[in-house]
């Protein structure tokens, strides 16, 4: 009884565990970590089965990992075909009627002429038993995880040669883990999902407001802790009430999308840059790092592209960067104020290349900014200006 207590401890805990993580990295360790202390193993990994290239991926690795083995790897993969009990077991037995139940595996393998557990053939000893040996690991039991009715990938525990092999028992346990496992995991992506529709413009695809300003945040603090350089260019899309009035709000719509690409590909040329809408037809790009005249090349090649979209007419384009002469303590509102503020003498003066906050000697203070127009203020709110 005890045992069983022991065992039902290891899924509350496993469960909880996951809940709690806040990332699919997370996740994916909570999940390898906890069923390796349940199953009580030596190493755990969690791998997902990428059906288009026909491969097991590992996404994580946990506990005593042998040479060569990193905990999140970014290439470690395995073609299905080295692997034929996943489609046994994945496709034949599971799809026959059957469970999909975890299967041991030892590193001594099937006796030669048996024809081992799985009968495929005299002497034949399959990729998993040989990983078992060149890792000095004496068994592993391998659950499938079924996510949404579909084979999602398996969980993997292993224990060092010398230590006690997995039995039947150990092999429904780790199914149980498993089915855990599967709800911990559907429980991360819908969590994933919220966060990505919280944080992303629902048009275009990219970062919305909301991830601006909490990017904007953490790179002022980067800037106060260690000097980094932290630029903010504000666009605003020319001409779309006119193509909204003229083509109507779906090829206005396609406008917006246009240009969100043009941003993102002109974004990344900067690593690590933030490409985002802010709503109507603002946009902002948002870099940490590189120093102000990079991004002011970029600003200038994102003016030159955004100059040949069909049905467009440019963009207005302004800058400010804690490289350039903007004057001490910077805030992210009075970034984007000297950004704004930047963006509209671009406008005014229907410039084709981005005007800069703090160049050619100026200081900018925000009393130099000129106020945004009331009906500038008021587009934010919509997806189309309506003045």
């Amino acid at each position: 009884m005890g045992g069983d207590d022991a065992r039902l401890r290891a899924v509350v805990s496993l469960a909880q565990t996951m809940a709690a993580a806040h990332t699919p990295r997370g996740c994916w360790r909570a999940a390898a970590l906890g069923a390796c202390e349940a199953l009580g193993g030596s190493f755990a990994a969690l791998s997902v089965w990428e059906r288009g290239p026909g491969r097991l991926r590992v996404l994580v690795n946990a506990g005593e990992r042998a040479e060569g083995e990193e905990e999140f790897p970014d290439e470690e993969v395995y073609p299905v075909h080295r692997f034929p009990e996943i489609t046994e077991f994945l496709h034949e037995r599971w799809a026959g009627g059957g469970e999909p139940d975890a299967w041991v595996e030892t590193a001594a393998g099937p006796e030669a002429g048996e024809g081992g557990a799985h009968g495929y053939g005299p002497g034949y000893c399959h990729q998993r038993v040989a990983a078992l040996r060149r890792r000095g690991r004496g068994c592993c039991v391998v659950a499938p995880i079924v996510l949404h009715g579909r084979a999602w990938g398996e969980l993997y525990v292993a224990r060092p040669v010398g230590a006690p092999v997995f039995g039947r028992a150990d092999a429904d346990f780790a199914t149980v883990l498993a089915a855990v496992v599967a709800a911990g995991l559907a429980q991360t992506e819908r969590l994933e999902e919220v966060r990505k529709l919280a944080f992303t413009d629902p048009l275009t695809g990219l970062a919305n407001r909301r991830a601006v300003d909490m990017r904007l945040d953490e790179a002022l603090e980067r800037h106060r802790a260690d000097g980094a350089v932290v630029s903010l260019v504000v666009c605003d899309l020319n001409g779309l009430k006119r193509v909204n009035d003229t083509h109507g709000h779906a090829v206005g719509d396609r406008l917006l999308e246009r240009f969100g690409s043009v941003l993102s590909r002109c974004g990344a040329i900067l690593p690590g840059a933030l490409a985002a809408r802010l709503g109507g037809d603002e946009f902002c790009l948002l870099a940490v790092g590189p120093g102000a005249d990079e991004v002011v090349a970029v600003a200038t090649e994102l003016c030159e592209r955004a100059a040949g979209l069909e049905l467009g007419n440019g963009v207005a384009c302004g800058m400010a960067s804690t490289g350039d002469p903007i004057g001490p303590g910077v805030s992210a509102r009075r970034l984007f104020r000297l950004a704004d503020a930047a963006q509209y003498r671009a406008k005014a003066a229907r410039s084709d290349r981005p005007v800069v906050a703090g160049r050619d000697g100026e200081v900018i203070r925000l009393a130099d900014s000129p106020p945004r127009p009331p009906h500038d203020r008021r587009r934010l709110r919509g997806s189309h200006p309506e003045t």
